[in-house]
This record gives structure tokens, C-alpha cells and sequence, in this order.
């Protein structure tokens, strides 16, 4: 049986009215009692029979004149050629034109067909086949647009219900996992911290009970809302438009269709859509790019972030000051941060936990390689996987991992941060070496946290999200992988046919390799190379962080060391959730569950305060970490007792930054395109000019300063 198209013969007086079914009218009320409320207030008149005359006389229709409203510096000569139905409310029109992008648009109405809309003063629109239950602002530009409606039910990207509809219509993302049971509800305003948890916590089932209900609740469910276009906002060339909410000063133009979305945009953020693009199910954050070819659907883009170039974004959520383009995004959640450039890459089923950076040809994460679609890839921050890249479902890397191009034939659990990962297809082994950016390229570990610093072009900072490599999530992480290093050394026959201690073993042995069979899931080995080195510099790493936040507190909090350690010596060592780039402690993360599954927390907007008490936090608790930590890692020492080393670190992180990048002007092959030193430097500058150098340098000086004032 053919389904057929069902289209509905009704009285031509009836175009523009009933917009809201009867039944989701509230008693004393008419059709367009949320458009009232919508609007800004003005007082409109009715037409006088001369305007209605000069209207008529440029070429206009209305079903019924006395349906069009106007403020009082109303111009009928500059509304041309138009046709109007139900009731239309147009403000002032000026003898002006719009400039905007060498686009010269006299304000007024021309060549259009108006169904029931708000029309604001000195708007210009022009050739808009179909304009239906809109609020135009001010100052707005429309020009050669084929279809622009909202309907009652309209959502805006919000994954809410409207009043008599069915659950299934709700729209929904499908983060992390492709059989759709990390599923959350997008809603405008969403920040990745709050689609972590919401995905994350499963089992919680009264908690997550609890975010559906919130979200529901946050939104109106009533019928009848009508789309808006925020003030000097610019939309021309475009196909298909409907429901669909813009902020102020976005400029969109050539897109093919957008449907269902929530675009923001401001005056300090003003976000841009371009050409070829069709964008369903989203919302669209603040300051966003998106350029060229590119489908998104079911999504929610952060502020700051840009997709192009034909990329594909599918049940995804991207967090802020991102960009993605020549590639295909699906079932995935990304906090800030994130790198996707080149063509052919694709991502899965993943959860990207920030400052990732994905690589031409990667595939990461596919189900074609599994029994069933529910597999899942979990990468902390730092994740750079390599050219060509491929990975099973189900792995888990832990913080800056670097993986050299390959085929990774199976599930891999690496618990090592730092680590430079190599499928050694010759000697049939997984090769990991920990510690792998402090040994040969801090320039570009220490740079990727400085220029996500810079970037971070948020204007509304809800997070306090964290870019610096040396923080409590990743000094655990480092804690874990020594002790991991220690055992795995206990138990090696090499240390124990020495008698020595493992400690003392890998400090006499620092190129020792261990081999092991619990990071990869297969009977090949995995060897860890350089085990003695990689403990001792974790090591180094963690008192330096240690040092380097106990000088800052006391520097700025004018206190001294030992007033510190007497506040907080009893305390254990906490552990960290990174939410949405934001971190927290593990006992903040379950009281905030907690206060959520209470009804202490009963809106979005009293979870996100939650979020700024844990930035209010951040500094004390990591205070308490790095106090803890110290106790546990170095014992009933005085800190002053490691000034020298502290100062030995300040140096290898300065002197490994210079050295890593001195590299690349003394690599023969680097030059070889060059024919003397000074187009060279013409072209990459000179090692001496280099900015970020002296950003370290100066930071290191500081440093060795503040220890001199406070060990």
C-alpha cells in the first residue's frame, strides 16, 4: 500500500488563523496570547483608508485589512507586492536602507507572502516566498527565502513534549554509545558538564528520573510559541527555514534547511551560518561557525566552536572552541576543546573528555568490528590519535595519550598518562612509552595547554574549565601509573633475582622494559618501555605540581607554607571527575546527585549555580590534593627540603621546551626545503623570537622566586 500525500482543502479565510488547536486555548484567551507575551509592547492602530489605498496601489492583498496593524510612523509606500493573512502587526518604516556587507535593502516589505507575524521597525524583507507566525525584531534583514514557518508544536531543538503529544516524539541524543541507552534530552543552555553526568551515571535510575523531569519542567509546554529573530540579524538566500529561534546579529545565508533549532547569537557572540548547510534537531551556541556543505543532526554545538567543509555531526554534542570539518562525528560527547580537521577521519561511539586532537583517516571507534552496536571509547583529556588510526570497541586511555598511526587490532585499557602508544606489528607487540611528552616534547604539551588558554573565547564562562596538563585528574592519574610501575617491577624476575627493591631497581635500570598482558585484550604482550625513567620523571612531575600550586596559593593568599600543611595534613587524597572540562572532587560529584535526587537542585539553572560553588572550590581542594599528596607521596619531610629539586624541575621544563622545539631548526630534513637559514627563519621564525618560549621562561623565573620567598 502507497502512502499518500495528505494535503487538506480549507476555507482561504481560515490562512493565518487557528494557529493553536481550541482545545490548548485556556478559557478567557484567543490564538495569540503567547505571541502578545512574546513581543515587545507598542502601540499599533489600524489602517487608514488612504494607506489601505496606496497599499492596494503597490500591488498588495489582504484577506481582510482590517487585520493589519502598524505603529504610527507606519509608510505604506514601502510595502510593495505583498500578500497578507490573518493578523499582521508591522512597525515603523523610515525612508532608509539597510547596509550590511555591501547588501543595500530598503526597509519595508516587497515581493513577500505574510501569514500572521510581528514585524518590527526598519526591517527590510524582500522575496520571502512564505513568512509564517514570526516575530521579526528590529533592524532585520530577509531577503530571497522560499519557506520560513513555525508551527504550534514548535520545540526549538528543546528535547521537551508539547501539550497532547506522544513520547515518541520527543527528540533525543544519543551520546557516547550507538544503542542509544546514554541517551539525554538536548535543551538550550546545555553545557557539557550536564550531558556527562546525564549520560554517565546509569544506573542512578531515580537521578536520571529526576534531569528528564527537570529538563520537561524548564520549558513551556504550551502550543502556540511563535519563531523569533533577534535584532539586526541578517537572513537571505536560504531554502527552508522552520522552527527555528534566532538570537541577535546572526547572519545567516545560502543554507539549504533548518529545522527545529535554537540558534544564539548576540552582539559580543554573533554566530554565522553559511552556504550548503542543513542543520535539524540542534541547538547552536553562541559565537558559532558553521560553513559549507555541513549536516548536523541531533546535536548541540557550544559556544565558540565551528563545523565546515561538509562535516557530518550525528547524535553529538561538541563542546566549546571546537572545530570539525571533512569528516563524520557520530554518538559522540566532546568537551572543549576538540581538533577534527581533515577529511576521512571518524569518530564513534566516544566520549573525548577535551583538548583532543583527531587525525586525517583515524577511525575511532567502530562497530563493524563487534558482535553488537554497543560499544564505547572513553578518552581523558589530551587525546591525539595519529594518521590513519583505527581502534576497538571497548577502550579507555588515560590523559595525553599520543598514538603512532596503525591498526589496533584490539580493545586496549591504558591506565599511563603521557604515554606514546605504537602497534609493533614486527615484533608483535603493543609498545607503550609512559612519561613520553616529558622525555622528548614538552614544547608541545606545554603549548597545548597555553593556546587552549588563549582560545577560549567564551563570553559566559558557566565552567571553569581546566587546559593546564599538571592538574588534579592527570597527578592521579600519574600517582596510579608509579605505583602501577612499582608492582609490575616486584614482580619481574630481573628485580628479583637483583635483591634490590623496585625503586631502587629502576633507578639503577632506567631503560628497564616491563612486559604485561592486561592493557591490550589479546595474547600478545604489551611492553613498557623505559619503566625507570618514566617513574622518576612522574615523580618529578608530581612535586612539581605540588610545589607549583602550594607557591601560587601562598603568593596570593598571603599565607605561608607551614600554615598550610597544619590546615590540612589529616586530609586524604581526593579523587577527581572532569565534568565537562570543569574538575571536581568525586564527594562533589555525589552531592550533587545527591541534592538533584532530593529536590535541592530543581532546575538547570540551579545545577549550573551548583557549578560555580565548585569553582569557588577548585582552589582550596586543589590546596587539599597537593598537601595530600605530599604527605602520601614524600612523607613527614619539609617541603624546603626539595627546593633544589623543585628548581632542578623549573629548568628541565624550561630547557626540555626550548630544546624540543631547537629540534626542528637543526633537523637536516626540516631544512632541506630551504636554501639558506634566513628564508628559514622568513618562513617558521626564529627560535630566539618565539613567544611562547618566553612565556616559559618567564614562568619558570617566577617560580624559582617564590620558592626562594616561601621554602
Amino acid at each position: 500500500m502507497s502512502l499518500m500525500n495528505n494535503i487538506k482543502k480549507v476555507q482561504l479565510n481560515d490562512l493565518g488563523f487557528n494557529f493553536i488547536d481550541e482545545k490548548y486555548i485556556p478559557k478567557n484567551c484567543d490564538e495569540y496570547y503567547l505571541r502578545y507575551s512574546q513581543s515587545a509592547e507598542k502601540l499599533y492602530r489600524y489602517l487608514t483608508s488612504e494607506e489601505i489605498l496606496i497599499l492596494k496601489n503597490k500591488g498588495n492583498t489582504a484577506d481582510n485589512w482590517t487585520n493589519i496593524r502598524v505603529t504610527e510612523n507606519f509608510s505604506p509606500n514601502r510595502v510593495i507586492n505583498n500578500k497578507f493573512y490573518g493578523l499582521i502587526r508591522i512597525g515603523d518604516i523610515d525612508d532608509i536602507y539597510l547596509d550590511f556587507h555591501d547588501l543595500h535593502q530598503p526597509a519595508g516589505i516587497y515581493d513577500s507572502t505574510i501569514v500572521s507575524c510581528d514585524i518590527g521597525s526598519n526591517v527590510a524583507i524582500s522575496n520571502v516566498n512564505y513568512l509564517s507566525h514570526y516575530i521579526i525584531s528590529e533592524t532585520v534583514i530577509l531577503i530571497n527565502i522560499n519557506e520560513m514557518i513555525t508551527t504550534s508544536y514548535a520545540k526549538f531543538g528543546n528535547g521537551i513534549i508539547k501539550e497532547g503529544e506522544e513520547e515518541n516524539v520527543r527528540i533525543k541524543l544519543e551520546l557516547s554509545n550507538e544503542n542509544g541507552n546514554r541517551a539525554v534530552l538536548p535543551f538550550n543552555g546545555m553545557l557539557p558538564a550536564d550531558a556527562y553526568m546525564w549520560s554517565k551515571y546509569r544506573d542512578d535510575i531515580q537521578f536520571q528520573n529526576k534531569l528528564n523531569e527537570i529538563t520537561q519542567f524548564s520549558f513551556d509546554n504550551r502550543r502556540g510559541f511563535y519563531g523569533k529573530i533577534g535584532e539586526y540579524s541578517v537572513v537571505k538566500n536560504c531554502r527552508i527555514i522552520k522552527d527555528v529561534n534566532v538570537g541577535s546579529h546572526a547572519y545567516i545565508k545560502g543554507c539549504n534547511k533548518l529545522k527545529n533549532l535554537t540558534i544564539n547569537s548576540n552582539g559580543n557572540s554573533s554566530t554565522q551560518l553559511g552556504e550548503g548547510i542543513e542543520l535539524v534537531n540542534g541547538i547552536v551556541g553562541y559565537g558559532c561557525r558553521i560553513f559549507y556543505g555541513v549536516k548536523a543532526i541531533r546535536f548541540i554545538l557550544s559556544d565558540h566552536s565551528t563545523l565546515k567543509y561538509g562535516a557530518r555531526l550525528i547524535n553529538s554534542f561538541l563542546g566549546s572552541n571546537s572545530t570539525i570539518s571533512c569528516c563524520e562525528v557520530l554518538n559522540t560527547l566532546i568537551f572543549p576543546g576538540h581538533e577534527q580537521h581533515h577529511n576521512n577521519s571518524f569518530l564513534c561511539a566516544s566520549t573525548l573528555m577535551g583538548q583532543s586532537n583527531i587525525a586525517s583517516g583515524a577511525t575511532i571507534g567502530s562497530n563493524h568490528n563487534s558482535r553488537a552496536n554497543d560499544g564505547e571509547i572513553v578518552a581523558e583529556r589530551g587525546f591525539w590519535p595519529g594518521l590513519c588510526t583505527s581502534l576497538k570497541h571497548n577502550s579507555h586511555f588515560s590523559s595525553f595519550n599520543l598514538l603512532a598511526k596503525g591498526a589496533y587490532p584490539s580493545e586496549i585499557n591504558n591506565p599511563l598518562p603521557f604515554s606514546l602508544l605504537s602497534n609493533n606489528e614486527t615484533d608483535g607487540e603493543l609498545t607503550i612509552i609512559p612519561a613520553y611528552w616529558f622525555m622528548y616534547n614538552l614544547y608541545a604539551l606545554a603549548r597545548n595547554s597555553w593556546k587552549y588558554n588563549i582560545r577560549d573565547q567564551r563570553k559566559f564562562k558557566k565552567l571553569n574549565l581546566e587546559f593546564d596538563y599538571l592538574a588534579p585528574d592527570t597527578i592521579n592519574e600519574m600517582h596510579d601509573a608509579m605505583n602501577l610501575i612499582e608492582k609490575l617491577t616486584e614482580d619481574d624476575k630481573d628485580c628479583i633475582d637483583s635483591s634490590l627493591d623496585p625503586l631502587s631497581y629502576l633507578e639503577k635500570h632506567p631503560e628497564k622494559d616491563l612486559l604485561v598482558n592486561n592493557i591490550e585484550n589479546t595474547k600478545r604482550p604489551t611492553r613498557i618501555h623505559k619503566c625507570g625513567q618514566a617513574f622518576f620523571l612522574y615523580k618529578k612531575f608530581v612535586l612539581y605540581y605540588i610545589n607549583r600550586t602550594i607557591l601560587q596559593y601562598c603568593e596570593k593568599n598571603s599565607k605561608s607554607v607551614q600554615t598550610l600543611f597544619n590546615k590540612y595534613t589529616s586530609k586524604k587524597i581526593p579523587q577527581w571527575v572532569n565534568m565537562g572540562g570543569q574538575l571536581i572532587t568525586q564527594s562533589e560529584m555525589t552531592g550533587l546527585i545527591e541534592s538533584v535526587k532530593n529536590g535541592e537542585l530543581d532546575s538547570w539553572e540551579s545545577i549550573h549555580t551548583r557549578y560555580t560553588t565548585f569553582t569557588q572550590n577548585y582552589e582550596e581542594n586543589k590546596i587539599i590534593h597537593s598537601v595530600a599528596m605530599y604527605h602520601h607521596m614524600f612523607g613527614k619531610k619539609s617541603l624546603s627540603s626539595y627546593k633544589e629539586s623543585f628548581h632542578e624541575t623549573c629548568r628541565f621544563i624550561y630547557n626540555g621546551t626550548f630544546s624540543s622545539r631547537e629540534k626542528d631548526y637543526k633537523n637536516v630534513f626540516r631544512q632541506c626545503t630551504y636554501d639558506t637559514k634566513e628564508e628559514m627563519e622568513q618562513v617558521v621564525g626564529k627560535l630566539e623570537d618565539n613567544s611562547f618560549i618566553d612565556v616559559i621562561r618567564k614562568e619558570t623565573e617566577d617560580l624559582i622566586i617564590l620558592s626562594e620567598k616561601y621554602m
